[in-house]
Protein backbone atom coordinates (compact mmCIF):
# COMPACT_ATOMS: atom_id res chain seq x y z
CA UNK A 1 0.00 0.00 0.00
CA UNK A 2 1.30 3.26 -0.99
CA UNK A 3 1.08 6.13 1.25
CA UNK A 4 1.17 9.75 -0.29
CA UNK A 5 1.55 12.78 2.39
CA UNK A 6 0.82 16.16 0.39
CA UNK A 7 1.47 19.12 1.47
CA UNK A 8 -1.90 20.89 1.59
CA UNK A 9 -3.68 17.76 3.73
CA UNK A 10 -0.80 18.28 6.21
CA UNK A 11 -1.26 22.08 6.35
CA UNK A 12 -5.01 21.53 7.16
CA UNK A 13 -4.57 19.10 9.76
CA UNK A 14 -1.73 21.72 11.36
CA UNK A 15 -4.26 24.31 11.37
CA UNK A 16 -7.42 22.10 12.62
CA UNK A 17 -4.80 21.02 15.47
CA UNK A 18 -3.80 24.25 16.14
CA UNK A 19 -7.55 25.01 16.71
CA UNK A 20 -8.41 22.73 19.48
CA UNK A 21 -10.81 20.76 16.89
CA UNK A 22 -10.74 17.38 17.57
CA UNK A 23 -10.65 15.39 13.95
CA UNK A 24 -11.29 11.86 13.60
CA UNK A 25 -9.58 10.32 10.43
CA UNK A 26 -10.45 6.76 8.96
CA UNK A 27 -6.85 6.03 7.41
CA UNK A 28 -7.69 3.04 6.49
CA UNK A 29 -10.48 4.76 3.73
CA UNK A 30 -9.52 4.56 0.22
CA UNK A 31 -10.89 8.52 0.03
CA UNK A 32 -8.79 9.56 2.90
CA UNK A 33 -6.74 12.20 2.25
CA UNK A 34 -3.40 10.91 3.58
CA UNK A 35 -3.78 7.72 1.67
CA UNK A 36 -3.93 10.18 -1.94
CA UNK A 37 -5.91 8.89 -4.79
CA UNK A 38 -5.57 5.78 -6.20
CA UNK A 39 -5.98 5.17 -10.38
CA UNK A 40 -9.00 3.41 -10.97
CA UNK A 41 -7.44 1.88 -14.07
CA UNK A 42 -4.29 0.41 -15.23
CA UNK A 43 -2.08 3.90 -17.20
CA UNK A 44 -2.44 4.05 -20.99
CA UNK A 45 0.98 2.72 -22.58
CA UNK A 46 2.32 3.31 -26.49
CA UNK A 47 3.71 1.70 -28.70
CA UNK A 48 5.96 2.06 -32.41
CA UNK A 49 4.39 0.90 -35.27
CA UNK A 50 7.46 -0.38 -37.18
CA UNK A 51 9.25 -1.25 -33.80
CA UNK A 52 6.65 -3.13 -31.33
CA UNK A 53 9.69 -3.60 -28.77
CA UNK A 54 9.73 0.41 -27.66
CA UNK A 55 6.68 0.12 -25.12
CA UNK A 56 6.15 3.99 -22.92
CA UNK A 57 4.08 4.96 -20.82
CA UNK A 58 3.39 8.40 -22.16
CA UNK A 59 2.60 9.41 -25.83
CA UNK A 60 6.01 10.76 -28.02
CA UNK A 61 8.25 9.70 -30.79
CA UNK A 62 9.76 6.56 -31.31
CA UNK A 63 13.65 6.88 -30.66
CA UNK A 64 14.66 4.46 -33.30
CA UNK A 65 12.65 5.51 -36.48
CA UNK A 66 11.08 8.80 -35.38
CA UNK A 67 7.63 8.18 -35.94
CA UNK A 68 4.78 9.17 -33.44
CA UNK A 69 3.94 6.33 -30.70
CA UNK A 70 0.75 5.05 -31.14
CA UNK A 71 -1.76 3.58 -27.78
CA UNK A 72 -1.34 -0.04 -27.71
CA UNK A 73 -4.19 -2.44 -28.55
CA UNK A 74 -6.18 -4.57 -26.41
CA UNK A 75 -4.86 -7.69 -27.91
CA UNK A 76 -1.12 -6.17 -27.99
CA UNK A 77 -0.98 -5.04 -24.21
CA UNK A 78 -2.02 -8.94 -23.69
CA UNK A 79 -5.09 -8.42 -23.01
CA UNK A 80 -7.60 -12.06 -23.72
CA UNK A 81 -11.18 -11.90 -24.42
CA UNK A 82 -13.42 -14.67 -22.57
CA UNK A 83 -13.09 -17.78 -24.19
CA UNK A 84 -16.98 -18.16 -23.68
CA UNK A 85 -17.98 -15.31 -26.04
CA UNK A 86 -15.54 -16.08 -29.08
CA UNK A 87 -15.72 -18.47 -31.39
CA UNK A 88 -14.42 -21.90 -31.58
CA UNK A 89 -12.16 -22.32 -35.01
CA UNK A 90 -11.17 -26.17 -34.74
CA UNK A 91 -10.36 -28.75 -31.55
CA UNK A 92 -6.72 -29.54 -31.16
CA UNK A 93 -5.26 -32.59 -29.42
CA UNK A 94 -3.71 -31.14 -25.93
CA UNK A 95 -0.58 -33.22 -26.69
CA UNK A 96 -0.43 -33.14 -30.44
CA UNK A 97 -0.73 -28.99 -31.64
CA UNK A 98 -0.90 -30.34 -35.27
CA UNK A 99 -3.81 -32.36 -34.62
CA UNK A 100 -6.75 -30.82 -35.58
CA UNK A 101 -10.61 -31.29 -35.93
CA UNK A 102 -13.30 -29.27 -37.45
CA UNK A 103 -15.66 -31.42 -34.25
CA UNK A 104 -14.77 -32.38 -30.84
CA UNK A 105 -13.99 -35.97 -30.47
CA UNK A 106 -10.68 -38.24 -29.23
CA UNK A 107 -6.85 -37.85 -29.94
CA UNK A 108 -4.95 -40.30 -31.42
CA UNK A 109 -3.47 -40.94 -27.67
CA UNK A 110 -7.48 -41.49 -26.30
CA UNK A 111 -7.75 -37.71 -25.04
CA UNK A 112 -10.84 -35.35 -25.06
CA UNK A 113 -9.60 -32.82 -27.79
CA UNK A 114 -9.57 -28.67 -26.87
CA UNK A 115 -11.15 -26.28 -28.32
CA UNK A 116 -9.06 -23.51 -30.22
CA UNK A 117 -10.94 -19.99 -30.31
CA UNK A 118 -10.31 -17.43 -32.61
CA UNK A 119 -7.53 -15.25 -30.89
CA UNK A 120 -5.33 -17.98 -30.10
CA UNK A 121 -2.54 -20.18 -32.37
CA UNK A 122 -0.77 -23.09 -32.12
CA UNK A 123 2.73 -21.73 -33.06
CA UNK A 124 3.11 -18.09 -31.20
CA UNK A 125 1.37 -14.90 -31.51
CA UNK A 126 -1.52 -14.32 -33.51
CA UNK A 127 -0.90 -11.24 -35.48
CA UNK A 128 -2.70 -7.80 -37.37
CA UNK A 129 -1.22 -5.79 -39.58
CA UNK A 130 -3.25 -3.07 -41.32
CA UNK A 131 -3.58 -3.90 -45.35
CA UNK A 132 -0.95 -0.93 -46.33
CA UNK A 133 1.53 -2.89 -44.38
CA UNK A 134 0.74 -6.14 -46.06
CA UNK A 135 0.60 -4.44 -49.05
CA UNK A 136 4.21 -2.50 -48.23
CA UNK A 137 5.65 -6.27 -46.99
CA UNK A 138 4.97 -8.15 -50.18
CA UNK A 139 2.23 -10.56 -48.28
CA UNK A 140 1.34 -13.21 -50.77
CA UNK A 141 -1.07 -16.33 -49.93
CA UNK A 142 -1.59 -19.37 -51.28
CA UNK A 143 -5.18 -21.76 -51.14
CA UNK A 144 -4.92 -25.49 -49.39
CA UNK A 145 -6.11 -27.80 -51.62
CA UNK A 146 -6.51 -31.68 -52.68
CA UNK A 147 -3.91 -32.62 -55.28
CA UNK A 148 -1.98 -35.06 -56.64
CA UNK A 149 2.18 -34.89 -56.11
CA UNK A 150 4.84 -36.79 -58.56
CA UNK A 151 8.46 -36.68 -58.83
CA UNK A 152 10.85 -37.39 -61.37
CA UNK A 153 14.48 -38.48 -60.79
CA UNK A 154 17.02 -37.57 -62.61
CA UNK A 155 20.32 -39.57 -61.19
CA UNK A 156 23.72 -41.50 -62.23
CA UNK A 157 24.22 -44.48 -62.83
CA UNK A 158 27.44 -47.08 -63.00
CA UNK A 159 27.39 -49.65 -65.31
CA UNK A 160 28.93 -52.99 -63.17
CA UNK A 161 29.15 -56.67 -63.57
CA UNK A 162 26.08 -58.98 -63.30
CA UNK A 163 27.91 -60.57 -60.09
CA UNK A 164 26.33 -64.25 -60.81
CA UNK A 165 28.09 -64.42 -63.81
CA UNK A 166 31.41 -63.37 -62.99
CA UNK A 167 33.92 -66.99 -62.46
CA UNK A 168 37.86 -67.67 -61.60
CA UNK A 169 39.89 -70.47 -63.42
CA UNK A 170 42.69 -71.76 -60.99
CA UNK A 171 44.50 -74.61 -61.03
CA UNK A 172 43.57 -77.46 -58.46
CA UNK A 173 46.89 -79.23 -59.14
CA UNK A 174 50.65 -78.04 -58.84
CA UNK A 175 52.27 -77.95 -62.43
CA UNK A 176 53.87 -75.59 -65.09
CA UNK A 177 51.89 -74.02 -68.03
CA UNK A 178 53.12 -75.44 -71.01
CA UNK A 179 50.50 -73.92 -73.86
CA UNK A 180 47.98 -71.15 -72.89
CA UNK A 181 45.29 -70.80 -75.65
CA UNK A 182 43.78 -67.60 -74.00
CA UNK A 183 46.63 -64.85 -73.58
CA UNK A 184 44.71 -61.70 -73.78
CA UNK A 185 42.39 -59.59 -71.10
CA UNK A 186 39.27 -58.60 -73.05
CA UNK A 187 39.51 -62.46 -74.88
CA UNK A 188 36.13 -63.96 -75.51
CA UNK A 189 35.94 -67.38 -74.08
CA UNK A 190 33.08 -69.99 -75.04
CA UNK A 191 32.11 -72.45 -72.69
CA UNK A 192 34.20 -75.60 -73.53
CA UNK A 193 37.22 -73.95 -75.12
CA UNK A 194 40.51 -75.03 -74.58
CA UNK A 195 42.43 -72.79 -71.99
CA UNK A 196 45.74 -74.52 -70.80
CA UNK A 197 47.71 -77.09 -70.97
CA UNK A 198 49.57 -78.16 -67.64
CA UNK A 199 52.19 -81.02 -67.01
CA UNK A 200 51.86 -82.06 -63.26
CA UNK A 201 53.61 -84.99 -62.16
CA UNK A 202 50.65 -85.98 -60.11
CA UNK A 203 48.38 -86.20 -63.36
CA UNK A 204 50.90 -88.00 -65.30
CA UNK A 205 50.81 -90.66 -62.35
CA UNK A 206 47.06 -90.49 -62.25
CA UNK A 207 47.10 -91.52 -65.70
CA UNK A 208 49.18 -94.80 -65.58
CA UNK A 209 47.20 -95.54 -61.99
CA UNK A 210 44.10 -95.44 -64.33
CA UNK A 211 45.68 -97.95 -67.05
CA UNK A 212 46.39 -100.36 -64.15
CA UNK A 213 43.06 -100.29 -62.87
CA UNK A 214 41.32 -100.93 -66.02
CA UNK A 215 43.90 -103.85 -66.85
CA UNK A 216 43.16 -105.33 -63.66
CA UNK A 217 39.64 -104.65 -63.72
CA UNK A 218 39.44 -106.40 -66.94
CA UNK A 219 40.94 -109.55 -65.47
CA UNK A 220 39.02 -109.77 -62.90
CA UNK A 221 35.72 -108.81 -63.96
CA UNK A 222 34.69 -112.44 -64.48
CA UNK A 223 36.28 -113.85 -61.46
CA UNK A 224 33.80 -116.16 -59.68
CA UNK A 225 34.47 -114.29 -55.89
CA UNK A 226 32.21 -111.78 -56.34
CA UNK A 227 33.66 -109.08 -53.89
CA UNK A 228 37.15 -109.36 -55.97
CA UNK A 229 35.20 -108.48 -59.10
CA UNK A 230 33.63 -105.74 -57.37
CA UNK A 231 36.99 -104.21 -55.85
CA UNK A 232 38.18 -104.08 -58.89
CA UNK A 233 35.33 -101.95 -60.65
CA UNK A 234 35.30 -99.58 -57.45
CA UNK A 235 39.17 -99.16 -57.86
CA UNK A 236 38.97 -98.38 -61.46
CA UNK A 237 36.10 -95.98 -60.58
CA UNK A 238 37.83 -94.52 -58.04
CA UNK A 239 40.85 -93.54 -60.40
CA UNK A 240 38.61 -91.91 -62.83
CA UNK A 241 37.11 -89.90 -60.34
CA UNK A 242 40.62 -88.46 -59.37
CA UNK A 243 41.10 -86.93 -62.83
CA UNK A 244 37.69 -85.57 -63.06
CA UNK A 245 38.50 -83.61 -59.91
CA UNK A 246 41.63 -82.42 -61.27
CA UNK A 247 39.55 -80.98 -64.15
CA UNK A 248 40.49 -83.97 -66.93
CA UNK A 249 37.28 -83.95 -68.59
CA UNK A 250 35.30 -86.84 -69.74
CA UNK A 251 36.65 -87.52 -73.53
CA UNK A 252 40.54 -87.04 -72.29
CA UNK A 253 39.38 -89.92 -69.70
CA UNK A 254 37.45 -91.93 -72.08
CA UNK A 255 40.35 -91.28 -74.58
CA UNK A 256 43.22 -92.39 -72.21
CA UNK A 257 41.43 -95.69 -71.49
CA UNK A 258 40.43 -96.22 -75.18
CA UNK A 259 44.35 -95.43 -76.58
CA UNK A 260 46.30 -96.66 -73.44
CA UNK A 261 48.70 -93.66 -74.44
CA UNK A 262 49.36 -91.56 -71.30
CA UNK A 263 50.02 -87.61 -72.25
CA UNK A 264 52.52 -85.58 -70.86
CA UNK A 265 50.36 -82.42 -70.16
CA UNK A 266 46.76 -82.40 -69.65
CA UNK A 267 44.77 -79.77 -71.26
CA UNK A 268 42.16 -78.03 -68.84
CA UNK A 269 38.77 -76.46 -70.59
CA UNK A 270 36.57 -73.81 -69.98
CA UNK A 271 33.57 -74.26 -67.94
CA UNK A 272 32.08 -71.24 -68.69
CA UNK A 273 31.60 -68.36 -71.35
CA UNK A 274 32.78 -64.99 -70.99
CA UNK A 275 35.47 -62.15 -71.23
CA UNK A 276 38.81 -62.65 -69.80
CA UNK A 277 38.40 -59.53 -67.37
CA UNK A 278 42.11 -59.98 -65.73
CA UNK A 279 44.77 -62.75 -66.66
CA UNK A 280 47.65 -63.73 -63.83
CA UNK A 281 49.30 -66.71 -65.65
CA UNK A 282 51.76 -66.89 -68.58
CA UNK A 283 53.27 -69.33 -70.21
CA UNK A 284 56.02 -71.99 -68.36
CA UNK A 285 54.51 -70.30 -65.45
CA UNK A 286 54.58 -72.31 -62.01
CA UNK A 287 51.39 -72.82 -60.79
CA UNK A 288 49.89 -74.07 -57.01
CA UNK A 289 46.53 -75.19 -56.21
CA UNK A 290 44.02 -72.62 -55.66
CA UNK A 291 46.12 -70.28 -57.77
CA UNK A 292 44.01 -67.78 -60.04
CA UNK A 293 44.74 -68.17 -63.64
CA UNK A 294 41.78 -66.09 -65.49
CA UNK A 295 38.60 -64.13 -64.50
CA UNK A 296 35.39 -64.23 -67.11
CA UNK A 297 32.44 -61.99 -66.78
CA UNK A 298 29.65 -63.13 -69.18
CA UNK A 299 28.16 -59.74 -70.19
CA UNK A 300 25.64 -60.68 -71.67
CA UNK A 301 23.89 -58.75 -69.11
CA UNK A 302 25.20 -55.99 -66.95
CA UNK A 303 23.71 -54.29 -63.74
CA UNK A 304 23.27 -50.53 -63.75
CA UNK A 305 23.78 -48.93 -60.04
CA UNK A 306 21.64 -46.08 -59.66
CA UNK A 307 22.43 -43.69 -56.77
CA UNK A 308 19.13 -42.64 -55.09
CA UNK A 309 19.21 -40.08 -52.34
CA UNK A 310 17.40 -40.69 -49.01
CA UNK A 311 14.47 -37.84 -49.47
CA UNK A 312 14.32 -39.63 -53.17
CA UNK A 313 13.78 -42.91 -51.38
CA UNK A 314 9.97 -42.90 -50.52
CA UNK A 315 9.08 -42.30 -54.61
CA UNK A 316 10.90 -45.21 -55.40
CA UNK A 317 9.75 -48.62 -55.86
CA UNK A 318 10.67 -52.24 -57.28
CA UNK A 319 9.24 -53.00 -60.35
CA UNK A 320 9.51 -49.18 -61.56
CA UNK A 321 10.12 -48.55 -64.83
CA UNK A 322 13.24 -46.69 -65.86
CA UNK A 323 14.94 -45.14 -68.72
CA UNK A 324 18.97 -45.62 -69.13
CA UNK A 325 20.44 -43.14 -71.46
CA UNK A 326 24.18 -43.81 -72.72
CA UNK A 327 26.04 -39.99 -72.95
CA UNK A 328 28.24 -41.23 -75.57
CA UNK A 329 24.94 -42.01 -78.40
CA UNK A 330 22.81 -39.36 -78.97
CA UNK A 331 19.00 -40.16 -79.06
CA UNK A 332 19.96 -43.61 -77.84
CA UNK A 333 18.26 -44.71 -74.44
CA UNK A 334 17.14 -48.38 -72.75
CA UNK A 335 14.46 -49.47 -71.26
CA UNK A 336 14.49 -51.17 -67.86
CA UNK A 337 13.06 -51.38 -64.25
CA UNK A 338 13.95 -51.77 -60.82
CA UNK A 339 14.77 -55.40 -59.66
CA UNK A 340 16.95 -54.45 -56.34
CA UNK A 341 16.70 -52.02 -53.83
CA UNK A 342 20.07 -52.33 -51.83
CA UNK A 343 19.31 -52.39 -47.88
CA UNK A 344 22.33 -50.01 -46.69
CA UNK A 345 23.64 -46.25 -47.67
CA UNK A 346 26.71 -45.60 -49.05
CA UNK A 347 29.09 -43.93 -46.21
CA UNK A 348 30.61 -41.67 -48.84
CA UNK A 349 27.83 -40.14 -51.36
CA UNK A 350 24.82 -41.03 -48.17
CA UNK A 351 23.13 -42.41 -51.26
CA UNK A 352 21.02 -46.30 -51.93
CA UNK A 353 21.65 -47.99 -54.56
CA UNK A 354 19.07 -49.11 -57.45
CA UNK A 355 20.32 -51.94 -58.99
CA UNK A 356 18.32 -51.88 -63.07
CA UNK A 357 18.97 -55.16 -64.78
CA UNK A 358 19.78 -54.48 -68.40
CA UNK A 359 20.07 -56.95 -71.72
CA UNK A 360 23.78 -56.21 -73.78
CA UNK A 361 23.98 -58.85 -76.25
CA UNK A 362 25.83 -56.30 -78.33
CA UNK A 363 28.54 -55.00 -75.60
CA UNK A 364 26.74 -51.58 -75.77
CA UNK A 365 27.08 -51.39 -72.17
CA UNK A 366 30.67 -51.50 -70.66
CA UNK A 367 31.26 -51.89 -66.64
CA UNK A 368 32.24 -49.01 -64.78
CA UNK A 369 31.13 -46.92 -67.39
CA UNK A 370 28.44 -43.91 -66.18
CA UNK A 371 24.99 -43.45 -67.95
CA UNK A 372 22.02 -41.03 -66.76
CA UNK A 373 18.79 -42.99 -65.42
CA UNK A 374 15.35 -41.43 -65.68
CA UNK A 375 12.54 -42.44 -63.26
CA UNK A 376 8.97 -40.99 -62.62
CA UNK A 377 8.22 -41.67 -59.06
CA UNK A 378 5.17 -43.27 -57.86
CA UNK A 379 2.67 -40.59 -57.65
CA UNK A 380 0.73 -39.71 -54.88
CA UNK A 381 -3.33 -38.54 -55.44
CA UNK A 382 -5.81 -36.94 -53.29
CA UNK A 383 -3.42 -35.33 -51.17
CA UNK A 384 -3.10 -32.24 -49.30
CA UNK A 385 -0.81 -30.15 -50.35
CA UNK A 386 0.19 -26.07 -49.92
CA UNK A 387 3.61 -24.43 -51.84
CA UNK A 388 6.56 -25.67 -50.21
CA UNK A 389 7.45 -21.88 -49.74
CA UNK A 390 4.95 -21.77 -47.21
CA UNK A 391 6.35 -23.82 -44.74
CA UNK A 392 9.13 -22.29 -41.81
CA UNK A 393 11.37 -25.10 -40.24
CA UNK A 394 13.04 -24.55 -36.95
CA UNK A 395 14.38 -27.33 -35.70
CA UNK A 396 11.69 -30.11 -35.43
CA UNK A 397 8.97 -27.74 -35.46
CA UNK A 398 7.25 -26.98 -39.00
CA UNK A 399 5.05 -24.01 -38.88
CA UNK A 400 3.21 -22.24 -41.36
CA UNK A 401 0.73 -19.23 -41.16
CA UNK A 402 -2.80 -18.80 -42.04
CA UNK A 403 -4.33 -15.77 -43.23
CA UNK A 404 -7.81 -14.80 -41.39
CA UNK A 405 -9.79 -12.28 -42.21
CA UNK A 406 -9.40 -8.49 -41.00
CA UNK A 407 -5.82 -8.54 -41.48
CA UNK A 408 -4.78 -11.33 -38.71
CA UNK A 409 -2.36 -14.35 -39.22
CA UNK A 410 -2.05 -17.15 -37.27
CA UNK A 411 0.95 -19.62 -36.66
CA UNK A 412 0.09 -23.14 -36.75
CA UNK A 413 2.36 -25.81 -36.61
CA UNK A 414 2.01 -28.58 -38.92
CA UNK A 415 3.44 -32.00 -40.18
CA UNK A 416 4.65 -32.65 -43.31
CA UNK A 417 4.72 -35.49 -46.22
CA UNK A 418 6.34 -35.98 -49.34
CA UNK A 419 7.86 -33.42 -51.53
CA UNK A 420 6.24 -33.12 -55.43
CA UNK A 421 8.41 -31.57 -57.92
CA UNK A 422 5.65 -29.04 -58.75
CA UNK A 423 6.88 -27.04 -55.94
CA UNK A 424 4.28 -28.42 -53.69
CA UNK A 425 4.61 -30.47 -50.34
CA UNK A 426 1.95 -32.75 -48.67
CA UNK A 427 0.21 -31.63 -44.97
CA UNK A 428 -0.42 -35.16 -43.11
CA UNK A 429 -1.51 -32.77 -40.05
CA UNK A 430 -2.56 -28.94 -38.93
CA UNK A 431 -4.59 -27.66 -41.73
CA UNK A 432 -8.14 -27.55 -43.71
CA UNK A 433 -8.99 -27.68 -47.02
CA UNK A 434 -9.77 -23.94 -48.21
CA UNK A 435 -7.70 -22.06 -45.57
CA UNK A 436 -5.15 -19.59 -46.99
CA UNK A 437 -1.33 -19.85 -46.28
CA UNK A 438 1.36 -16.99 -46.22
CA UNK A 439 4.03 -17.79 -48.90
CA UNK A 440 6.28 -14.76 -49.00
CA UNK A 441 7.24 -12.95 -46.09
CA UNK A 442 6.59 -15.07 -43.24
CA UNK A 443 10.12 -15.05 -42.06
CA UNK A 444 8.73 -11.45 -41.15
CA UNK A 445 5.41 -12.49 -39.85
CA UNK A 446 7.40 -15.15 -37.44
CA UNK A 447 9.31 -12.85 -36.15
CA UNK A 448 6.95 -10.27 -35.18
CA UNK A 449 4.57 -13.33 -33.79
CA UNK A 450 7.69 -14.48 -31.74
CA UNK A 451 8.08 -10.47 -30.15
CA UNK A 452 4.68 -9.84 -29.34
CA UNK A 453 4.56 -13.41 -28.04
CA UNK A 454 7.13 -12.66 -25.91
CA UNK A 455 5.80 -8.98 -24.93
CA UNK A 456 2.64 -10.76 -23.83
CA UNK A 457 4.21 -12.92 -21.39
CA UNK A 458 6.20 -9.88 -19.94
CA UNK A 459 3.34 -8.19 -19.87
CA UNK A 460 0.78 -10.70 -18.48
CA UNK A 461 2.64 -12.95 -16.83
CA UNK A 462 0.95 -16.33 -16.04
CA UNK A 463 2.31 -18.58 -12.49
CA UNK A 464 1.31 -21.71 -11.80
CA UNK A 465 -1.04 -21.91 -8.54
CA UNK A 466 0.83 -24.35 -5.93
CA UNK A 467 0.42 -24.48 -2.32
CA UNK A 468 3.71 -22.97 -1.84
CA UNK A 469 3.60 -20.26 -3.99
CA UNK A 470 0.06 -19.14 -2.40
CA UNK A 471 1.72 -19.43 1.36
CA UNK A 472 4.47 -16.97 -0.50
CA UNK A 473 1.89 -14.86 -1.75
CA UNK A 474 -0.33 -14.66 1.78
CA UNK A 475 2.67 -13.59 3.64
CA UNK A 476 3.56 -10.97 1.34
CA UNK A 477 0.49 -9.41 1.35
CA UNK A 478 0.32 -9.93 5.28
CA UNK A 479 3.99 -7.90 5.28
CA UNK A 480 2.56 -5.35 3.09
CA UNK A 481 -0.64 -4.78 5.55
CA UNK A 482 1.79 -4.95 8.52
CA UNK A 483 4.13 -1.86 7.27
CA UNK A 484 0.62 -0.29 5.82
CA UNK A 485 -0.84 -0.11 9.55
CA UNK A 486 2.45 0.70 11.08
CA UNK A 487 2.86 3.62 9.30
CA UNK A 488 -0.68 4.81 9.64
CA UNK A 489 0.11 4.43 13.62
CA UNK A 490 2.84 6.76 12.77
CA UNK A 491 0.36 9.31 11.32
CA UNK A 492 -2.21 8.65 13.85
CA UNK A 493 0.17 9.78 16.97
CA UNK A 494 1.61 12.63 14.74
CA UNK A 495 -2.29 14.07 14.50
CA UNK A 496 -2.91 12.87 17.94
Amino acid sequence: MRILLKSTPTLIAVLLLTSGIFLSIDLSSPQSPLNGARDSHAAEQYTCGMHPMIIVDEPGSCPICGMDLTPMKAETAGAVESSVEQKIKYWQAPMDPTYIRNEPGKSPMGMDLVPVYENQATGGAMISIDPITIQNMGVRTAGVAHGDLSRSIRTVGLVSYEEPKQYVVNAKIAGWVEKLYVAETGQQVKKGQKLLEIYSPELFTAQQELLLARDNYNSLKDSSFAHIADSARRLLDSSRKRLQLWDVSHEQITLLEKTGQVKKTVTLFAQYKGIVTEKTVNEGMYVKPGMPLLNLADLSKVWVLADIYEYQLPWVKVGQSVRVELPYVKDRSLAGHINYLYPFVEPKTRTIKARIELDNANFELRPDMYVTVYLNGEQLNNALIIPQEAVLYSGEKQTVFVAQSGGRFEPRLVKTGLQGENGHIEILQGLFEGEQVVTSAQFMLDSESKLREAIQKMLNPTRAESPIKAEEDDLSDLSGDTKDTEAKTDLEDLFN
